[in-house]
């Protein structure tokens, strides 16, 4: 695979109509595969505002099976641009069992396979579990044209247990589509650190696993002013080392174009080689929920 590969993350806001989303979607890649991005990921749950602020039956009309309607129009895409796509979608797997699932599209239009969120969230305008059962297919990585990958979902990002199992398959880089933004009661008083703690759990995992970490975050306000939720954008990639070597804008729509060279990962191991010094015989309590 090649030594180098160039990223491109698609931070946008996301309007009440998914075909809306869709066609907006496929104009932001086609900018994108413009400008040199290799392999394109979107935000979380791109076709649709963020639903999941309340609990409500209907939205389930809003998922689609996996291949689907997505998948066939941005493999398309994805053929006539000869670029890798990471499509977060509401998944219709069956009657009453829905996932929040990442498809990956190859530069040939093929449907590599598909990512199933693990670590389903409920809190205060979050709520996933009333949605989404947690996935059942590991944590997989995928090979692409122009690289080995890994997805994570969100919530996922808090997680160094997942982070580690994708750089354990063998990826180069680990994308996290996502869906995170403030509270209006608590951006004054908590705001700022929040935001902190989520771009600092997510470089941790590249210092650690010394692989390359790409987030993509929403923007915008969505929802009733008093209880909505204000997406704090902030996409970014972090090289191997942990370094941020791109980041978007908090509130504004943003096209990230990144070049990633694998060779840094080598560099970085060789000097930090915390997967030579694991003690995986140690590590056996890590499958128990607690220790008492």
């Amino acid at each position: 695979m090649p030594d180098k590969f160039t990223v491109g993350l698609l931070q946008g806001k996301s309007s009440l109509d998914p075909g809306e989303n869709l066609a907006t979607a496929i104009a932001g890649v086609r900018e994108a595969a413009a400008r040199g991005a290799q392999i394109i990921c979107l935000q979380e749950l791109f076709r649709s505002q963020y639903f999941c602020r309340e609990e409500n039956h209907d939205r389930f009309d809003l998922a689609e099976p996996i291949p689907g309607p997505s998948t066939e129009a941005l493999g398309k895409l994805a053929a006539e641009l000869r670029v890798v796509l990471v499509a977060s979608l509401f998944e219709r797997r069956a009657a009453g069992l829905y996932h929040n699932t990442a498809a990956v599209l190859d530069a040939d239009g093929s449907l590599l396979g598909i990512y199933r969120k693990m670590h389903i969230p409920d809190d205060p305008l979050y709520y996933e579990k009333f949605y989404f059962t947690p996935g059942d297919l590991g944590v997989p990585s995928f090979d692409t044209r122009y690289g080995r990958i890994a997805v994570l979902v969100c919530w996922d990002q808090w997680y160094p247990e997942a982070a580690r199992l994708a750089s354990l398959r063998g990826a180069n880089i680990l994308f996290y589509p996502t869906a995170i933004g403030w509270h209006p009661s608590e951006k004054l008083e908590f705001g700022a650190a929040q935001l902190d703690a989520w771009r600092t759990i997510q470089r941790s995992h590249a210092i650690a696993n010394g692989i390359f970490v790409a987030a993509v975050n929403r923007v915008g306000f969505e929802g009733p002013p008093e209880s909505g939720i204000e997406f704090w954008g902030s996409s970014f990639v972090a090289d191997p080392f942990g370094q941020v070597i791109a980041e978007a804008a908090v509130g504004t729509e943003e096209t990230l174009i990144v070049e990633c060279d694998a060779r840094r990962i080598e560099e970085v191991r060789r000097n930090w080689p915390f997967l030579r010094d694991r003690r995986t015989d140690a590590y056996a309590p890590l499958l128990e929920r607690w220790l008492d």
